[in-house]
């Protein structure tokens, strides 16, 4: 199975960017979806978006316009470019793998173990 490290999480004020990493053990295949979801303290995890196949990519609503990822299927890295950060997006920031495309977190059965995300008002 591969394995996954997230990297680049920190803390920013308000209106800044970071960009997230998600760095797998081999390649990921050209059939896989990778995504990112993100869980802030007492609630549940929820999805951010993701990559497939010929760079399809899907958000969640609360980050279209604000976030891009990128990379993913043929190569080992995934990414997630994060601008005009809102408080509401402190979290940790999780990369998941799957052969499947959905936007449950029950879809992915390969997870890496987070990065937190900081954003001060």
């Amino acid at each position: 199975q591969v394995q996954l490290t997230e990297s680049g999480g920190g803390w920013v004020q308000a209106g800044g960017s970071l960009r997230l990493s998600c760095s797998a053990s081999r390649r990921f295949y050209t059939s896989a979806v990778v995504a990112w979801f993100r869980q802030a303290p007492g609630k549940e995890r929820e999805f951010v978006a993701l990559i497939r196949s010929f760079s399809r990519t899907t958000y969640a609503d609360s980050v279209k316009d604000r976030f891009t990822i990128s990379g993913g299927p043929g190569t080992n890295t995934v990414f997630l470019q994060m601008n005009s950060l809102k408080p509401e997006d402190t979290a940790v920031y999780y990369c998941a793998h799957s052969s499947s495309y959905g936007l449950d977190p029950r879809t992915y059965n390969n997870w890496g173990p987070g990065t937190q995300v900081t954003v001060s008002s």
